[in-house]
């Protein structure tokens, strides 16, 4: 190629992209928040590539698994992959070096261990909220329709850890109660609390509704007042570290959009 023929290639390139430039800045004006707009969650299927790293909360799994195939056929390309787990343990990992690009904590508290130290890239977003419920057998056979009566005598109760956000919840709306619960076993994350009334190890837990509506007819849920006092916000960030920011930001997009909060609202989470 002449070197005029590169000279008038390089102009052409950077025509375009200041042609891109302006239409961002369009895109950004026309729109009262464009973080949440469905325009920032689509964008054009060749811009982004490679994997995106995510690490959620145990309670985000059925949602988010759901959002990384929309993901993966809105940018063909790319690749979602996830941690599941308790937040205070993928918080842990965050910090000691784990690599990750995005970061869904089920509670402010946890989502701070990151903060804290330096490991996140801008400030959290709530994306969702999520409300506790208790988790019985099938039929609820043991007439289960309060907080209090999981704590009569003869009855095997399973708890989050009290480090894990709903563990804490669940305290918080003891404590609401005034009611003290000594469980069978604390569980490191809310899905192993469920799973242990599901295989029938446990005879209820204490987890969020979401979990609950996710068990479909392996449990059976009761609602109790005091769950209004500890609902807890679930807060979202790019991490500092991200080997693929462009593609961290889309999902968070996505999450966030309209069409995020469709599935997650329909799994049972509470608007922000």
């Amino acid at each position: 190629m002449s070197r005029t023929a590169r000279r008038t290639r390089r102009t052409l390139q950077v025509a375009g992209a200041g042609v891109a430039a302006l239409l961002a800045v369009s895109a950004c004006s026309s729109s009262d928040d464009s973080s949440t707009s469905d325009s920032s969650a689509s964008g054009s299927p060749d811009q982004l590539s490679g994997t995106v790293t995510v690490f959620a909360a145990a309670s985000l799994k059925e949602s988010f698994t759901a959002l990384g195939k929309e993901f993966e056929e809105q940018h063909p390309g790319t690749k979602v992959t996830f941690s599941f787990g308790g937040s205070d343990s993928l918080a842990a990992s965050i910090t000691g070096g784990a690599p990750a690009d995005v970061f869904a904590s089920a509670s402010p508290k946890t989502m701070k261990i990151v903060t804290d130290a330096g490991d996140a890239s801008g400030t959290p977003a709530t994306f969702v909220r999520n409300q506790l419920e208790i988790a019985t057998l099938p039929g609820n056979p043991d007439k289960i329709s309060s907080l209090k009566d999981l704590t009569g005598s003869g009855l095997k109760v399973v708890l989050c850890d009290k480090e894990v956000p709903c563990g804490a919840a669940a305290q918080k709306a003891l404590d609401a109660a005034e009611l003290e619960l000594t469980p069978v076993s604390y569980e490191q994350d809310v899905k192993s609390a469920l799973t242990k009334v599901e295989l029938k190890e446990a005879d209820a837990a204490v987890v969020y509704k979401t979990d609950v509506h996710a068990a479909g007819d392996k449990v059976e849920g009761v609602d109790f007042p005091e769950s209004a006092n500890a609902i807890n916000d679930y807060p979202i960030v790019q991490l500092k570290d991200t080997q693929n920011t462009e593609a961290a930001k889309a999902f968070i997009a996505l999450v966030r959009s309209s069409a995020g909060q469709k599935v997650l609202t329909g799994a049972g989470f509470l608007k922000p």
